[in-house]
């Protein structure tokens, strides 16, 4: 059985107090990893070397195309162990070793758009209003970043927090989820071969009373980038009044997908598969509200229905398989219930809705026909394969139901009309719209979202201002000593 250390101040060790914790493999339901958890001493360490290395010449001094040239040789070493960190991932967490793969390569992307602005980071020459003043702005990294990330899309994630964060100059604590971490700490082995010097990144892992909680505490952290559920958010927002971090949510969401009668039907289908189904549903963006205009309801839930018998369900390690385990048989849970609750409120299960009987967590992909907006499949974020279906008669009220949320992080829309595409997407509440396309990313596309599904954005050129601050520099330029200042002129 595989065993994992922390990762503090470019060493490897176990955690102060000794804590073990195991990791099952979603696709048998057996342990197949151990790791280590860190104590609130491990945090003051891991904090303090980033501080430390914060002010030593080896990271202070770096020239920034330096640091740029140490985010393109992590880069390279991510992509070429993408296909092993894919497989890691797949065991721990139970995603498809198709899509951790390709996830994995496709990083690499992040780190090189941010090794390539690192030397771009600029200030200003201020035309100031006052003579003989030379003014300017520069911008300085922001300090000690503590970055916490989970499980289901690990890599990606902690790429649109390390790497800006490298980029501008600063130091990262890499809080990995206690739930299938390992990918996160064979990460931290590539920091390590990179070159980094020690401190500058650490990685560690941990509950929230001993690991998460001292972190976002801690007086010397100076900006906190967190992804995870809106609950765990409200405690990071309260830890975060102790040290003033300056800090960025991208939290959960119930992402609505629009189908008009003018969409090409077979795109809007293969949309909703992949809003839904892609990544096992386990996914912050997946369209799991999907509303449909009435005159197409029908012939769009046939062909998801017909769709629906090809789909193979299994080892996500196999090739040939599309939907694997959820990560935690907890998800399998919270969606039987929620599809028991729907089915009282009137809904009618179309497809799938049963835990598969087979070892691990493994969930049918499921279609619910919605009966009223208020039906539970359509208010709670599962993290698993359920789409939930309703129909609409005019655009007004495909966008008043899609603006029905608490949530507001992704949005699709499938239509042939130009025109109503710029409409709509310019009417709905959420940071991301894609249309007539579902769940594109890129490191130049800013990425996160409205109310609560959190706040700051992550990815594209701004993301690197996030982790910096602005000082203005004053030199006067006058033959004349300055002026007594109890004289007024």
């Amino acid at each position: 059985m595989s065993h994992y250390q922390l990762y503090i101040d470019g060493r490897w060790c176990e955690g102060a107090a000794g804590q073990i914790m195991s990791s099952q493999n979603p696709a048998t339901g057996e342990d197949w990893a151990t790791f280590a958890c860190a104590a609130p001493e491990d945090v003051e360490r891991a904090v303090g070397a980033a501080r430390r290395a914060l002010q030593e010449p080896q990271w202070r001094d770096m020239t920034q195309s330096a640091r740029g040239n140490l985010l393109f040789r992590l880069a390279d070493l991510i992509e070429q162990n993408a296909g092993r960190l894919g497989e890691i991932e797949t065991t721990d967490s139970g995603k498809l070793l198709a899509e951790t793969a390709a996830q994995t390569g496709y990083v690499g992307q992040y780190y090189r758009y941010y090794g390539g602005l690192a030397d771009k980071i600029e200030g200003a020459v201020l035309p100031i209003d006052k003579p003989d003043m030379h003014v300017f702005t520069r911008r300085e990294p922001i300090g000690v970043v503590a970055a916490i990330v989970p499980w289901n899309a690990q890599m990606f994630l902690a790429a649109t927090k390390v790497g800006p964060a490298l980029a501008a100059g600063c130091t990262v604590v890499l809080k990995a989820s206690e739930v299938a971490p390992a990918p996160m700490l064979e990460f931290a082995r590539l920091i390590e071969e990179a070159g980094f010097p020690p401190g500058v990144v650490s990685v560690i892992t941990g509950d929230a009373e001993n690991c998460a909680i001292p972190l976002t505490r801690h007086r010397d952290v100076d900006r906190i980038a967190f992804t995870g559920g809106p609950e765990t958010a409200r405690h990071v927002v309260r830890n975060s009044a102790e040290n003033f971090a300056v800090t960025s949510l991208e939290l959960g969401g119930k992402s609505p997908i629009l189908v008009f009668e003018d969409a090409d039907i077979e795109g809007a289908t293969n949309g909703l598969i992949a809003g839904n189904f892609g990544a096992s549903g386990q996914s912050c963006v997946a369209g799991s509200r999907a509303f449909v205009q009435r005159s197409v309801m029908e012939q769009i839930a046939a062909r998801l229905e017909d769709k629906a018998k090809s789909i193979v369900v299994g080892d996500p390690l196999d090739a040939n398989t599309h939907v694997g385990p959820l990560c935690t048989a907890a998800q399998i849970k919270t969606i039987e219930t929620t599809l028991a609750r729907s089915v009282e409120q009137g809904a009618v299960i179309r497809f799938g809705g049963a835990r598969l009987q087979r070892p691990g967590n493994y969930m049918a992909p499921t279609l619910v026909e919605c009966t009223q907006p208020e039906t539970q499949t359509l208010k709670t974020e599962m993290f698993g394969p359920v789409m939930s279906l309703y129909p609409f008669e005019t655009e007004a009220e495909a966008i008043a139901l899609a603006n029905e949320t608490d949530y507001g992080l992704g949005s699709g829309i499938f239509t042939n009309d130009l025109a109503r595409a710029h409409r709509v997407s310019a009417r709905i509440r959420a940071g991301i719209c894609w249309v007539n396309t579902y769940r594109a990313v890129s490191p130049i596309a800013p990425f996160g979202g409205f109310n609560q599904s959190g706040y700051g954005r992550e990815a594209g050129m701004d993301a690197i201002h996030d982790y910096t601050r602005t000082k203005t520099t004053w030199i006067s330029t006058s033959d004349h000593p300055m002026a007594n200042p109890f004289v007024m002129r």
